[in-house]
């Protein structure tokens, strides 16, 4: 956004962009080496548009505008994503509920994402505003004032985008931000995670199979046999498949030729975690030096 700010561009060149009265009435010789367009436009931060008729080119704001189009949709994936760790059945999250703030008008025991769902939402209006961008984009002869009536909702997509920001940043009595009061509740992510933990581990027990020298279809005997075994019997996966090879020799054998240390991390499904923890910080650090050097 800030780089396609820095290239916007404005004009002061007459009807057709060839400065006709600024030249013919002497003005551009009484500005010297700064032009009279150049003089105007750098007090509203605007360089001056190589070319123009009578309107600007419009690739420069269109292109500023779709960058805030994308920002609001990014804003908008949160909302969503936090709206659906709200519902009752997930539960892993939770809006900042304010004093004074009501619950759903009939389900007096509901908190509603009234701002997740508004974060979305603002995304929805902005995207829509967008489409009249595309529209100016194709003018008659590079020249016509049809969009000047349109250019007038633009602003739209800013104010939308100023009022997500707005709800994330937005500080509570106390000088805390919207984000930094989202409540997490570690008992449900246990119970969510527990839930598939006996076989969440399907991927890199397959692979290991495969690495171990099993000639069949590993992928198929665990999607096909092995889930289900697990999920009825209430088994890990890892013993799932040592029961299906009890009467196959071939899967024995790649069994036995797994490392013990693999064997141990297919038991603990919570420790198969790669490096998301590194991927994490490295993120976190990421962006903190990106503010830090912005601020």
């Amino acid at each position: 956004m800030d780089e396609l700010a820095a290239a916007l561009v404005g004009k002061i060149s007459g009807a057709v962009g060839a400065y006709n009265a600024q030249a013919g009435l002497g003005i551009l010789q009484k500005c010297g080496q700064t032009p009279f367009e150049e003089r105007v436009l750098i007090k509203v931060g605007l360089k001056p548009a190589p070319i123009s008729t009578q309107i600007l080119p419009p690739e420069s704001l269109a292109y500023y505008l779709f960058s805030c189009t994308m920002q609001s949709a990014v804003i908008a994936q949160l909302g969503r994503d936090c709206r659906h760790l709200m519902r009752t059945e997930i539960a892993e999250i939770g809006e900042p509920f304010e004093e004074g703030q009501v619950g759903s008008s009939t389900m007096a025991h509901k908190r509603n994402p009234i701002n997740f769902e508004n974060l979305e939402g603002m995304f929805i209006r902005t995207k829509n505003e967008f489409g009249k961008v595309l529209d100016t984009l194709v003018s008659e002869h590079q020249r016509d004032l049809v969009a000047s009536s349109v250019y007038r909702d633009f602003p739209i997509i800013v104010v939308n985008l100023v009022q997500q920001l707005s709800t994330l940043l937005r500080k509570n009595d106390k000088g805390a931000t919207f984000l930094s009061r989202l409540s997490v509740d570690e008992a449900n992510l246990r119970r969510n995670f527990k839930m598939s933990a006996n076989v969440i581990l399907a991927e890199p027990l397959y692979i290991a199979l495969q690495m171990a020298g099993y000639k069949g279809d590993a992928h198929k005997l665990i999607n096909e046999k092995a889930v289900s075994l697990a999920k009825n019997a209430n088994l890990k996966l890892i013993d799932a498949v040592k029961h299906l090879a009890d009467n196959d020799a071939d899967l024995w054998e790649a069994v036995r030729n797994i490392p013990e240390e693999v064997i141990t991390l297919m038991r603990e499904p919570e420790n198969y975690i790669g490096l998301a923890k590194e991927k994490a910080m490295e993120v976190a650090s990421s962006a903190g030096s990106y503010l830090s050097h912005r601020e």
